[in-house]
């Protein structure tokens, strides 16, 4: 399992309808433009805490392997 180092760090606001707007810096550092796919997972440690990761969708894992 890879382990990444944080290379950007910021608040985001939830906007109608749930929606989350990636900053341009961002976008520009992960190379998204319109229409790209992103995959996202939602993940829980054993005292019940939650994160949401995004990446985008061609550089996916395979996500069999990593929900049981």
């Amino acid at each position: 399992m890879a382990i990444y180092r944080t290379l950007y760090y910021t608040e985001v606001t939830i906007g109608v309808g749930g929606r989350i707007t990636i900053p341009q810096e961002l976008r520009d550092n992960l190379h998204l433009n319109p229409k790209d796919s992103m995959t996202v997972r939602v993940e829980e440690t054993g005292d019940g805490r939650r994160q949401m990761v995004m990446w985008r969708g061609e550089d996916s894992e395979d996500l069999d392997d990593l929900v049981d």
